[in-house]
């Protein structure tokens, strides 16, 4: 997102990339600790670092592509040329602001305030929620990362589609029948660049700060799931992983916890072996829409009041659409 939307954002999202620093200092301090007593030689811990690593450096190009392709978008791109495109009529314009995201990628961290810019700008609040949740779920990259991950899986790639821009869309037309103003904290009006910044310095700065904030959660998010498979015993995992349902409401949590990129995320699902292609498909499709830091960005945008409903609500549709999903096409 371009630096003009830096002085919008909120101090949450600052906050969090703060955190992240922390946390990986405190990591590097811990493997310090562990190598010093020489458990980083045990077959538990190499097993761990294989997996870190092996989910990162496969995640990593991804990443760096989503982010610049975001970075030059929000920098180039007038915010006015998503409200020429969209119908007039609020309920059609919703599945058309869903599908944008397709060809307009961007991630999380973006879609927030590229939202609230929309709003601004006069779109109805239903269609820019909807690209808001299906531009990091649907984008070129986020397909062809999930192709990847998923090397003869085609079925997994339309059902990460199909679920995602099924409940881009149902959020978009609850909150057109439901959706009430006084929830909604209208965002800043005030627009245009930073003064003395062109458009390169706009798109490199805003590269900058995506592709480090998202790498930090990356990697926090490889780390996770890297222990999450060295640690946790299989009798621990047969019980969620056994169940249909827990399962897919075990891998949502997850990935509302975990808050990794949507370009990365798929590397972590697949590494999630022991859980069915459902459960798998709810942790792809529910990270990108509602995560902690997402829950932090949308409150400081949009207010406390809009955060809380609207991630609640969208992480139930989400997973009722991935179960959808999953029994049509996994």
């Amino acid at each position: 997102m371009p630096p003009a939307i830096y002085d919008r954002a909120p101090r949450a999202a600052g906050s969090l990339v703060v955190s992240g620093g922390v946390s990986l200092v405190l990591v590097a301090v811990l493997v310090w600790v562990l190598g010093s007593g020489g458990l980083l030689t045990h077959p538990a811990f190499e097993a761990w670092q294989t997996i870190a690593v092996a989910i990162t450096v496969q995640a990593l190009p991804f990443l760096l592509l989503g982010t610049l392709v975001s970075g030059a978008i929000n920098a180039f791109v007038p915010a006015g040329a998503f409200g020429k495109v969209l119908p007039r009529r609020p309920a059609l314009a919703v599945p058309v602001a869903s599908a944008a995201g397709v060809v307009l990628p961007g991630c999380e961290c973006a879609s927030v305030p590229v939202a609230g810019s929309l709003i601004r700008r006069g779109v109805t609040p239903a269609a820019a929620f909807a690209f808001l949740l299906s531009a990091p779920a649907v984008n070129p990259v986020v397909l062809v990362s999930t192709a990847v991950a998923f090397p003869g899986s085609p079925g997994m790639v339309a059902a990460r589609l199909v679920a995602s821009l099924a409940t881009s869309a149902v959020m978009g037309w609850l909150w057109l029948r439901w959706g009430r103003e006084e929830w909604l904290r209208m965002p800043s009006r005030r627009t245009g660049h930073r003064e003395g910044h062109s458009r390169w310095e706009e798109f490199r700065l805003g590269f900058r700060h995506d592709f480090l904030h998202a790498g930090g959660f990356l990697v926090v998010g490889a780390m996770a799931a890297a222990t999450f498979n060295v640690a946790v015993p299989d009798s621990v995992l047969d019980v969620f992983a056994g169940s249909p349902w827990l399962s897919v409401l075990f891998l949502a949590v997850l990935a509302i916890v975990l808050a990794v990129c949507s370009e990365a995320d798929a590397f972590v699902a697949a590494s999630l072996t022991g859980f069915s292609p459902t459960a798998r498909l709810a942790f792809m499709v529910v990270g990108p829409m509602v995560d902690v830091k997402l829950i932090a960005l949308q409150a400081g945008t949009f207010g406390r009041a809009f955060a809380v409903r609207f991630s609640a609500v969208t992480a139930v549709t989400a997973v009722v659409c991935c179960v959808l999903t999953g029994w049509w096409l996994l």
